[in-house]
């Protein structure tokens, strides 16, 4: 079969025509023929054995690509989670982690959005709890989960969602995603302090999901700190790191201020909160995007172009989904 396949640790994804049909040993799986499959960071990390998923991992050649879309023997369209690589002609997938695609969503955009479901929904509805009525901060959210994760907020009933951005004019975007106020990250340190203080004071902060970390973090975690009094709660979740993946916290901090530091990642999620992403929060998303409710853009290649696009910078907010 045509296949993506990474044949050294550390190596680029190579195209291939004739890798081997995987097999299956498991009642509960099932293959399925691969139509479309997007390309993420976990997905590159994966690929050449840095992701702390793969940490243990005996290595051997693989097919790339933790996810995607494709047609069951019967015709049935579905997104699936892959037990085999999924950026092939065909993959093995588990029974229970599928999903029904709903009439009028494109395989591209099916294929992209799940990843960015995780990344968002599943931090503010399990880490964050978001209620109705709530104000959320995105940090970093001029990427695709950030993106999906300001519309995820608006429908789960947040009643303003303030985005940060290192992009000027990708940030100035998200305000017809529904962002209801937008702050640039390239300014000066204390005046963006002064800002998440300002906006905290006139409408306390309830939740911040971060996609960045590093100093942005420690210059949010500044503003929020108290200075002795009671304070608002907020529930801050790291999601991501792509700025850095360790910060300086002071202690007085979380001292003089009534704030919960969590995370949201493969290994943070119960098998209860998996389930509920397959059942409902993935059903649910997919109906929306189906119906234009939530807006995500991307970027189409056919699986023969894998090896010249593989290292590609796509333009922000974009996913790039391998079309097989």
């Amino acid at each position: 079969m045509k296949a993506a396949v990474v044949f050294e640790k550390g190596e680029m994804p190579r195209y291939v025509v004739d890798f081997a049909v995987p097999e299956l040993h498991h009642e509960d799986e099932v293959l399925i023929a691969v139509s479309a499959s997007a390309v993420k960071n976990l997905d590159k990390m994966r690929a050449v054995g840095k992701h702390y998923s793969t940490q243990n991992e005996e290595w051997k050649p693989k097919v790339v690509g933790g996810d995607g879309v494709g047609l069951l023997a019967d015709g049935t369209r579905v997104y699936a989670i892959g037990v085999s690589g999924m950026i092939a002609e065909k993959a093995i997938v588990r029974k229970d982690q599928m999903v029904n695609l709903p009439e009028g969503i494109d395989d591209a955009i099916a294929a992209a959005l799940p990843n960015a479901v995780m990344g968002s929904a599943l931090a503010l509805r399990f880490r964050a709890n978001l209620q109705k009525g709530e104000t959320v901060l995105i940090n970093g959210a001029t990427g695709v989960t950030g993106k999906i994760a300001i519309q995820i907020a608006k429908h789960y009933g947040a009643k303003k969602v303030i985005a940060t951005g290192r992009n000027q004019q990708a940030l100035a975007e998200l305000l017809s995603l529904g962002a209801d106020e937008i702050l640039f990250l390239n300014q000066d340190e204390d005046v963006f302090m002064d800002e998440i203080r300002r906006i905290h004071h006139q409408n306390p902060i309830d939740v911040v999901i971060d996609y960045l970390w590093g100093r942005s973090a420690e210059l949010i975690l500044t503003a929020l700190k108290g200075n002795g009094g009671f304070s608002k709660r907020t529930r801050y979740v790291s999601v991501g790191g792509m700025t850095g993946d360790t910060i300086t916290l002071s202690s007085s901090i979380l001292r003089g201020t009534d704030i919960q530091i969590s995370g949201s990642g493969m290994g943070s999620w119960s098998r209860v909160e998996l389930k509920l992403l397959i059942t409902e929060i993935l059903p649910q998303m997919f109906q929306l995007a189906a119906e234009g409710k939530l807006k995500l853009a991307t970027v189409n290649v056919p699986l023969k172009d894998i090896e010249n696009v593989w290292q590609q910078d796509i333009d922000g907010g974009k996913r790039l989904v391998i079309l097989i």
